[in-house]
């Protein structure tokens, strides 16, 4: 192509899309690499049966696992990447996740810069992703210079019976921090409408705050902004001292085409990014492009997650319950030597097909397996992942990724069950009505999780034990970045969303600066 820019990015998510957002508002000549396309706007989008039961937006991708054998992962490959299916819970990690954290099964290690120097971030993305919340109710939470923009997401009256009982018992629930186009002030002229079909749904509206709707759209009808659908980057090439990277190799319609500009920026998912670079391999950079650390792909994280169904007391008609988290475990202490991790409410979009799981009269509950559904209340907890460096993406002589993983801190995981359970009973839910690994057998293959995948080209400042330095530019490069969850050399056990969203905005201030 004969087009030079100033920036390319690969990918089109919570990285590239923020960061589009950020170069395009301010002039720069941008081109924008998406292997898929925009996700159709259709009455599917809402429909259970399709979403989940067909799987009807996951990619048809394959990836290998250690031992060869093939699955297809939960990726989705649109404009706006995985936050197109995201349930847009938009939490900071917490200061103390920035330091090095012990747990059960080792330290998760510090990173290179504070929560200090990183707050900054988080209210630019805050601000830049409308997210509703109220600072100051999570005790684990750190300062913020500046207020959410809206209001937190009103609890329905379950929800809001739920958090008293809680803060009765002497638990500290709080609002959970959402990225939602709701105006709560103004129904009429709201784009969300609080649906049930948000947390894992597109959202037919666009009323979603995800990647395409926030960071892309905005930008294309500028004409400083080029974005290509149906673009997979296969490699970069340098020039031959190997310090530049001088074209961005991609196959579109069948056909290689390369594409030049200033700096490069990698924002494909942690996966896909380092299979690029290891796929750019040359004989400047024999294994993999900025893996003289042999770095690239390692240390994966996809956090410990696990689903609980709570049969309540009374019957739970919340539409929209995705309102309320819980930290009171997020740490050590009071008797717990381990971190355990996030307890928060997701959606109740799949209460319908629950109304005739056969299982739910095997409970011994005074009540039909229908009315067991009516009183369900959905939670998500999730523990902290810790970087691994044999838990690790590479590629075969196909450029096939292969996932080698094993999960950490499992008995913490245990015990952020145990302690929702205690703190249940002491609201009257009594442990037959809590429903956890037991209930949800998983489906697929135990790797297909990789909505939360992250780490595989961590940030620091040594270049011997990461990829990128503090800017995310490749240590061995001097116009590559990384602006996904790729940079994260720990996660703590919040959503990382925000993260990647209020890094890549960092990133993007620092390469106007670059570009100026």
């Amino acid at each position: 192509m004969s087009a030079h820019y100033d920036v390319i990015i690969i990918g089109t998510g919570a990285g590239g899309g923020t960061l589009a957002r950020v170069l395009g508002d301010a002039g720069k000549h941008v081109l924008l690499l998406e292997r898929g396309d925009f996700l159709p706007r259709e009455q599917e989008n809402w429909d259970l049966g399709e979403v989940r039961g067909k799987r009807r937006y996951v990619s048809q991708d394959t990836w290998y696992d250690d031992e060869g054998r093939p699955f297809q992962p939960n990726a989705y490959y649109y404009v706006g990447g995985a936050t197109k299916m995201y349930g847009a819970a938009l939490y900071r990690m917490r200061p103390g996740d920035f330091g090095e954290v012990r747990h059960i099964d080792g330290p998760s290690p510090a990173w290179p810069l504070g929560y200090d120097a990183f707050e900054p971030w988080y209210t630019a993305a805050e601000w830049l992703y409308q997210v509703h919340g109220t600072h100051g109710e999570d005790p684990t939470g750190g300062h913020w210079s500046k207020d959410y923009p809206w209001p937190a997401v009103s609890h329905e009256p379950g929800m809001r019976r739920l958090g008293d009982d809680l803060r009765e018992a002497g638990y500290h629930p709080f609002p959970a921090p959402c990225g939602i186009l709701l105006d709560e002030a103004d129904r009429p002229r709201s784009a969300c409408i609080r649906c049930p079909t948000c947390d894992g749904f597109p959202c037919l509206l666009h009323a979603k705050a995800d990647a395409e709707v926030i960071g892309v759209r905005p930008v294309l009808d500028r004409d400083n902004v080029t974005l290509l659908v149906g673009t997979e980057v296969r490699r970069l090439t340098t020039d031959a001292s190997g310090r530049t990277v001088t074209g961005v190799v991609a196959s579109c319609d069948g056909e290689s085409v390369t594409y030049t500009g200033d700096l490069v920026v990698l924002a494909a998912g942690a996966a896909n990014t380092a299979r690029i670079l290891l796929r750019s391999a040359s004989e400047t950079h024999p294994a993999g492009l900025a893996n003289g650390s042999d770095q690239v792909g390692r240390n994966y994280m996809a956090h410990i997650s696990h689903p609980v169904l709570v049969i309540a007391k009374e019957p739970n008609d919340t539409a929209f319950q995705k309102t309320l988290g819980l930290n009171d475990f997020y740490f050590a202490g009071e008797g717990r030597p381990w971190p355990l991790g996030n307890i928060q409410l997701v959606g109740k979009s799949s209460m319908a097909a629950r109304h005739t799981d056969p299982r739910l009269s095997a409970l011994g509950l005074p009540l039909t397996p229908a009315e067991i559904a009516d009183h369900a209340v959905d939670f998500w907890l999730t523990t902290e992942d810790l970087p691994k460096p044999g838990n690790r993406v590479t590629v075969d002589r196909d450029g096939n990724i292969h996932l080698a993983y094993r999960a950490t801190n499992e008995a913490e995981a245990d015990g952020l069950r145990r302690e929702l359970v205690t703190a249940l009973s002491r609201i009257g839910i009594t442990a037959d009505r809590v429903l956890g690994h037991d209930f949800f057998p998983r489906k697929g293959h135990p790797l297909a999780g990789v909505a939360h995948q992250a780490g595989t080209c961590r940030f620091g400042t040594d270049p011997a034990t990461s990829v990128l330095d503090p800017n995310c530019k490749a240590h061995e490069l001097d116009n590559l970045y990384v602006a996904d969850a790729g940079f994260l050399p720990s996660m703590g056990a919040v959503n990382p969303a925000l993260t990647i969203m209020a890094n890549a905005i960092r990133v993007g201030e620092h390469l106007l600066e670059r570009l100026n």
